[in-house]
């Protein structure tokens, strides 16, 4: 159709304007720290503590008492006061490997071959349940945290059958299915071939370029298993009449059900849990087993978060550590992270002489430790506050907004805790919070709650409190999500205002959802002079007034005479 008129007629044109403005990437908390089972080194997105619980467990048997690690405390609490999404990093002490599955056979020249090869994403001796099933059809070996497979349909007319993930203490009449993969085939060429549909990536951390690496050719849809190898591919299952070739229908695997087994690597004997954890032993994890993940965390291209937790790691005993950690966090500057200074037991001077000596806005510190009754096997235990407080941010911002103070009785109560370790006098409290540790205070008949909010940062500033921190990562989120989309855009007038019309508006929002007592966005030809243009810069300044939260209120109470009026 003519795109304009020449002679006199009629000209209809269309205008797409439904295109949808790209939203901002939404972003959660991160952990790192030890876990029951799960992916070693690999940082795994989870979204509801369920689905925690599925791929890195709960409570760990060591010696003759169940235990919960910090991570899956923390896990716990985050989801359950509204956390969207949670990123896990599993450390571990030693050598872990994967479990591998039996054989799974198939009828080839009148012999059982395997057909193919499954292999456990998670890791750890955990994951065996190779074993013999009772009259029931339950595995002696199987366990809820490990896993089993069947085969529960085999077609060699179609070339397709059918898998099954269960889990690990199921039996034959309740089975407990994790996953189901239905009509998948050994046909390479096909949609459907078993790697395409379960994955068959390998990941791995490189310490020397800081990456995790993967091998295999299909990204995993599984959540609990990878194709480990494939011995009988059968491509172009079909001739071209349609019928399933001779040579391969043989190759389909027997409707059958087996077990996993070959993994290395458990926890190990001593394990120093809760208020016994100490500067060699917490969690049976030592601080070196944490420098991996600390070094890929700094990674911010590939690793989104705005709250950084490591319960388990504190202060006193694992300084180095910590330092890496608010390092990274200063030259990311997209997170804050949640640090603890002292182990239990420890008195105010130890905790403020800590405190002090860290200076960034990127950090807040919380005390003291807290008893809670651990929710997956309901024993009273001893936790570090960063245990609780990613929960307490959760739901700051699930209430209110994230420059909002997280705390307070109205969005810092910690209702789940029974005690703190010491009750706080007001005079403690003032110390603390002189120091920048932000207290946890008990008040008769109300509750425990979260009572400060100041960051690590010694210098008097808006940046000193954890709301303004909070509300900056914020804004510095949205705000250089949008300026991407401007890399290598012509540098013009009409990019310029493409930027203000969404920035301005974003801000406006904030301000009216009072994170902002105002804002003002320059970006004009004041600031993007020709010798700027020339250097193929674009240049943008944020004027930025953050609300300011009321820490301190002043009553005055007057009695007046008889017969005195009050002040108009």
């Amino acid at each position: 159709m003519p795109e304009s008129l020449i002679s006199p007629g009629i000209l209809q044109r269309e205008n797409d304007q439904s295109f949808i403005t790209r939203q901002p990437i939404a972003v959660g908390a991160a952990i790192i720290g030890p876990t029951v089972k799960g992916p070693v080194e690999i940082p795994t997105l989870v979204t509801s503590y369920s689905q925690y619980k599925n791929i890195f467990g709960s409570t760990i048997v060591s010696g003759s008492d169940v235990y919960s690690y910090f991570t899956s405390i923390a896990a716990y609490n985050y989801f359950n006061n509204g956390g969207d999404s949670l990123l896990v990093a599993r450390v571990v002490s030693g050598s872990y490997t994967s479990a591998v599955s039996t054989a799974i056979s198939s009828s080839i020249s009148a012999s059982l071959q395997p057909a193919f090869v499954l292999e456990t994403i998670s890791k750890g001796t955990i994951m065996n349940s190779t074993g013999t099933e009772d009259s029931g059809g339950s595995l002696i070996s199987g366990t809820l945290d490990n896993l089993r497979w069947e085969i529960a349909t085999s077609d060699t007319a179609s070339g397709t059958f059918t898998l099954l993930i269960r889990r690990g203490d199921d039996v034959t009449n309740n089975k407990i299915i994790l996953e189901s993969f239905t009509n998948i085939s050994l046909d390479p060429k096909a949609s459907n071939f078993i790697s395409k549909v379960i994955g068959d990536y390998t990941q791995n951390y490189n310490s020397t370029n800081n990456q995790v690496e993967i091998s295999g050719s299909y990204p995993n849809a599984s959540s609990y298993v990878r194709v480990k190898s494939i011995n009988n591919l059968t491509p172009d299952y079909f001739d071209n009449n349609g019928v399933a070739k001779n040579q391969y229908t043989g190759s389909m695997p027997l409707i059958a059900s087996g077990t996993f087994g070959g993994a290395t690597g458990a926890i190990g004997a001593g394990v120093n849990f809760y208020e016994r954890i100490n500067a060699t032993n917490t969690q049976g994890i030592v601080s070196a087993n944490y420098s991996n993940m600390v070094a890929l965390m700094s990674n911010k291209n590939d690793y989104k978060f705005n709250v950084l937790l490591t319960p388990g790691l504190y202060n006193t005993d694992y300084s180095a550590r910590i330092t890496e950690i608010i390092n990274n966090t200063q030259n990311r500057g997209d997170y804050i992270y949640v640090v603890d200074m002292v182990g239990y037991g420890s008195t105010i001077t130890s905790v403020t002489g800590q405190a002090n000596s860290r200076n960034t806005s990127y950090a807040a510190t919380y005390w003291p430790w807290l008893q809670i009754v651990e929710p997956d096997n309901g024993k009273n235990v001893w936790v570090p506050a960063s245990t609780l407080i990613g929960g307490v941010y959760a739901f700051n911002d699930k209430a209110s907004e994230p420059w909002f103070a997280p705390a307070g009785l109205n969005r810092g109560g910690l209702g789940e805790v029974i005690r703190a370790e010491r009750k706080l006098t007001s005079d403690n409290r003032d110390t603390l919070y002189t120091n920048k540790v932000n207290p946890i205070a008990t008040f008769p008949g109300i509750g425990i709650a979260v009572y400060g909010q100041k960051t690590l940062q010694t210098k008097a500033s808006a940046l000193d409190r954890v709301n303004v921190r909070r509300l900056l990562i914020e804004l510095k989120s949205f705000i250089g999500q949008v300026a991407e989309t401007l890399v290598f855009e012509q540098n013009t007038i009409a990019t310029r205002n493409n930027f203000l019309a969404k920035v301005n508006p974003y801000l406006e929002n904030v301000q009216q959802r009072q994170g902002l007592y105002a804002f003002k966005v320059v970006m004009d030809d004041t600031n993007n002079t020709a010798d700027i243009i020339d250097r193929n810069q674009l240049v943008g300044q944020i004027y930025l007034k953050p609300t300011k939260t009321a820490e301190f209120i002043l009553l005055d109470f007057n009695i007046l005479p008889t017969g005195a009026e009050f002040p108009s």
